[in-house]
């Protein structure tokens, strides 16, 4: 018997992960974003990086959620002769 998740699991999970992950370095290292866009979209004060965060973490939270219920969704399985 064999049981196969589908692509779109894999996709959310490591979307999932993605977010996660830049949460946590936006988290400990938020000059970041203005180093790789090279300007200070909040002149300096933080509050733009605690937005990113706060989204990243929403972002990582429905994302898992939505992977876990295509995980546990019923899945088609091969039953081989024999």
């Amino acid at each position: 018997m064999e049981s196969k998740l589908r692509v779109r699991f894999w996709v959310e999970a490591a979307l999932a992960s993605l977010s996660g992950l830049l949460a946590l370095v936006t988290l400990f290292w938020q000059d970041w974003i203005e180093a790789l866009a090279g300007f200070e979209p909040d002149a300096g004060s933080g509050s733009f990086e605690w937005v990113i965060v706060g989204s990243l973490v929403v972002v990582c939270i429905v994302l898992a959620l939505v992977a876990r219920t295509e995980w546990q969704r019923p899945r088609s399985t091969v039953i081989t002769p024999g």
